[in-house]
């Protein structure tokens, strides 16, 4: 103020550089909240992200834990009980249909697909040369519908299907589960 009431050279240079120092200083604020605000903005779209990966795992997670399964899904000679309980818990998790493709089905493949949900409807597609008989069906219609033979001589693998969406490769009939080396894929 006082630069401004006298008029010396001095007086007047001090005064420049008094106004300079307020035009860069108003520079600097000026920029420095532009900084803030995309630092904010980063911030922001950085717990957005945080928020929906979190998310995105805890479903992970979730459906993990709601359809976990044995981890072991190879089963050697004498690991019956073992085996047949794996099949039995895949078997009890459809909810509407279950196709079964095996060429070597008999009553025991049968008692597995006893353990299903009822009105789970069952197809089973195998050889004419199975042990299962016209009475077995019937018997097993009786107490635990719907079970449907087909014949077929087009599938080499046998392979189980659960509500047309999750399938499994058997490495082996599932009658022999435990009494030959089995694997689930």
């Amino acid at each position: 103020m006082l630069s401004a009431v006298l008029h010396s050279d001095v007086a007047i240079r001090v005064s420049i550089r008094i106004m300079d120092t307020f035009v860069e200083m108003r520079k600097y604020m000026a920029n420095t909240s532009l900084l803030y605000e995309r630092l904010n903005a980063m911030e922001v779209r950085q717990i957005n992200y945080e928020s929906e990966t979190d998310e995105r795992f805890e479903r992970v997670f979730e459906y993990i834990s709601e359809h976990e399964e044995s981890s072991q899904k190879v089963f050697f000679d004498g690991q019956i009980y073992d085996a047949f309980s794996l099949i039995v818990n895949l078997i009890q998790k459809a909810d509407n249909e279950i196709t079964l493709i095996d060429g070597y089905v008999d009553v025991g493949t049968l008692n597995l697909l006893s353990k299903k949900k009822a009105g789970v409807n069952v197809t089973v597609y195998t050889q004419k040369r199975t042990k299962l008989t016209k009475t077995d069906v019937k018997n097993f219609n009786a107490q635990y519908p719907a079970l449907e033979i087909k014949y077929t001589r087009v599938f080499h693998d046998r392979f189980l299907v659960l509500d047309r969406t999750t399938a499994y490769h058997v490495g082996a009939s599932l009658k022999d589960a435990g009494k030959n080396a089995l694997v689930l894929t």
